[in-house]
């Protein structure tokens, strides 16, 4: 092979190993959601334990370097990684028992998943570059032309790795495809280097291959926790039943999180008692013969479990749902009951929606689109709540539900305290005061109409009873003028539910 050749195949190797980290660094935010979910935290720990293990192989790639390595050497080491690529999902039935087990925060837990399961891949293959580079400078005296072209080929095949897989592998390969895929590209661009050498090496990699394969079937680590896996989403239906009264309910469950129940024959019933707060609060606020002809916009559908209970008591209603991810509602039509006929059903941002459409106005907006830890943040500033004022009807009111630590809901105070910069009622409401701090889940009411009465009472449905708890939790924990006022530009939402993070609160 003449060296102009040789070059051209390190550069090959180079690209193409640079695009197997990122695509290892992007998936590991889809692997660990089921686990921990994913936020802030769990992206700043995925980045930079793999930036630590790539800055580690770049220093140990450039001293075996020195030292003689060759072309042996890379085979190996891209072998390597691919070992402890295919070494992830064993990894990951061995670690993640432990992690419940300890209870870990949610901070810990998620740099300690990173860090065992992508922390060698990272090194392994942040070794090859400096390797490679430096044996093709022993074959072009062009030191900065090498160099660079090296560089750029590395930052092109990050680039690519990133792209393909959040626009295209995670949907159609999902999770434990590409893991596999990845571990057999590495082999495959390792088996060149071993060319003309002793066949020692690749039959032993072989060898570990299949006993790694064999090992992480027995432990089920090839079986993936997701039924289906969108660009947002590890996306599971469960079975509820046992939280019916009677007849068949199936659960929805994103990344970690239920995210709502419907029952198979009554899709009035609503099992969580936070939805039927909801319900109840628009209800109560406009009496039920209003309540048959309201204008409802909800943004995240979800289980679509208020929107279906709307449309099958009041087929009168007008129903709105803005759903960014069109996998969830094919899940909630295919698993959980959904007929979303009458409807309108739009696969966008829901702020993107309420922009783009001034002329519409509702009587109830929902915001059902926050899970625990992953808050989207444009849904919670000021200037959101001013366009949720703007597309309310001027006795509309807007609803949204809320996970937050008791007793001290310092992002439920912040959110309250910008939507009572836009709304003249705003209160929050809890179904139950638990004994001992954990986190729950909170409705909040904004409203320009009038005032709600501090108790509410189920007329309908499951009998529950909800208390106004607005004044009492003004005066407890942070203080109201100590929290921020959340905006597009200062929107501090980790700090505010650290807890879920530093503290175990029942995850």
């Amino acid at each position: 092979m003449s060296d102009r050749l040789r070059i051209t195949w390190y550069g090959v190797t180079i690209f193409l190993s640079s695009a197997f980290l990122l695509v290892l660094e992007i998936l590991a935010g889809r692997l660990i959601a089921p686990y921990v979910g994913v936020s802030l935290y769990t992206w700043t720990a995925i980045i930079g334990v793999i930036l630590a293990g790539l800055s580690l192989g770049n220093w140990l790639g450039g001293i075996w370097a020195d030292r003689g390595g060759n072309e042996l050497a890379a085979g190996i080491t891209l072998a390597l990684a691919g070992l402890f690529s295919l070494g992830i999902l064993f990894l990951l039935t061995l670690v993640a028992p432990l992690i419940e087990a300890r209870e870990m925060t949610l901070l810990g837990a998620s740099f300690f998943y990173v860090l065992t399961l992508f922390f060698m891949p990272a090194v392994l293959l942040g070794v090859v570059t400096p390797l490679l580079t430096t044996l093709a400078l022993g074959l072009d005296r062009r030191t900065g032309h090498i160099v660079g072209r090296m560089h750029a080929l590395a930052a092109l095949g990050s680039i690519l790795g990133t792209f393909v897989t959040g626009y295209v592998l995670i949907q159609y390969l999902g999770t434990r495809g590409i893991i596999i895929g990845t571990a057999i590209g590495l082999f495959l661009l390792a088996l060149p280097f071993f060319k003309g050498r002793s066949r020692a090496a690749p039959i032993a990699v072989l060898v570990a291959a299949v006993g790694l394969i064999l090992v992480t079937d027995a432990r089920n680590g090839f079986s993936n926790p997701c039924d289906r896996e969108s660009n947002y989403f590890c996306i599971r239906v469960v079975d509820d039943s046992e939280r019916a009264p009677f007849g068949v309910a199936r659960s929805l469950v994103l990344d970690h999180l239920v995210h709502g129940t419907n029952h198979d024959s009554e899709p009035g019933m609503l099992i969580s008692p936070y939805v039927q707060l909801m319900d109840e609060l628009a209800l109560e606020h406009f009496g039920e013969e209003k309540a048959e002809t309201l204008r409802w916009f909800f943004a995240g559908g979800g289980a679509y479990t208020l929107p279906r209970s709307v449309r099958s008591r009041t087929p009168n209603a007008t129903v709105a749902v803005a759903e960014l991810d069109p996998l969830v509602t094919r899940t909630a039509e295919e698993g959980l009951f959904l007929d979303t006929a009458g409807m309108r059903v739009v696969h966008a941002d829901a702020r993107t929606v309420l922009t783009r459409e001034p002329s519409e106005h509702y009587d109830v907006i929902v915001s059902d689109a926050f899970h625990d830890i992953s808050i989207p943040y444009h849904l919670v500033t000021s200037e959101y709540a001013e366009l949720v004022r703007s597309r309310l009807a001027p006795d509309g009111i807007y609803l949204l539900n809320v996970l937050d630590a008791f007793p001290d809901p310092r992002l439920v105070k912040s959110m309250m305290k910008t939507l009572s910069e836009s709304f003249e009622h705003v209160h929050v409401w809890m179904d139950m005061v638990p004994p001992e701090a954990e986190r729950m889940t909170f409705v909040i009411s904004a409203s320009d109409a009038r005032e709600p009465p501090e108790t509410l009472v189920a007329r309908r449905g499951f009998d529950h009873r909800w208390l106004r708890v607005t004044e009492p939790m003004m005066q407890t924990g942070t203080a109201f003028d100590a929290l921020p006022l959340l905006t597009d530009d200062y929107v501090p939402v980790e700090r505010l539910v650290s807890e879920f993070y530093f503290e175990d609160l029942g995850r």
